[in-house]
């Protein structure tokens, strides 16, 4: 592999990182990449609704019901951010 081979897939790389949210980035913390795969996971079985009514069974709730409570999980999927130590 070449330099200029690893200069592109890295130009790459850091392009799609830009252009999608989900795809991180160097400074990205363990806590913030854990709520973008809730939010991600979450916005899919509001999508999919094959999904949606899965869900809504197994928990014996009706469809609607289950759509709100995984739009209000998206808010704070993972709970409060932690402290950051201010340098």
């Amino acid at each position: 592999m070449q330099a200029s081979d690893r200069f592109n897939i890295n130009s790459q790389l850091e392009h799609l990182q830009a252009k999608y949210v989900g795809t991180g980035h160097a400074d990205l913390t363990r806590f913030e990449w854990a709520v973008n795969i809730q939010r991600d996971s979450y916005a899919s079985y509001i999508g999919h609704y094959p999904m949606l009514a899965y869900f809504s069974i197994a928990e014996n709730e009706s469809i609607g019901r289950e759509r709100y409570e995984f739009m209000q999980k998206m808010l704070l999927p993972c709970g409060l951010p932690p402290e950051r130590d201010e340098d």
